[in-house]
């Protein structure tokens, strides 16, 4: 996800998919711990994902 996807998005939004990307990456360390983790660098992927709706959620907020 790009930093742009994220900016015609309502503050809602970004929360509701700041808890989807939570649940996935939970789901990745748990098949990740089983052994059953095809692509390991969705982890990353996921974490930056979340790092820039962080930034995104504090940016309005601020504003």
């Amino acid at each position: 996800m790009k930093f742009q996807e994220l900016a015609n998005k309502t503050i809602s939004e970004l929360y509701q998919k700041a808890l989807d990307i939570k649940k996935e990456m939970l789901n990745l360390r748990i098949q990740a711990k089983v052994g059953q983790l095809t692509n390991s660098a969705r982890i990353r992927e996921c974490r930056r994902d979340f790092a820039r709706i962080q930034t995104k959620i504090k940016h309005i907020k601020t504003v």
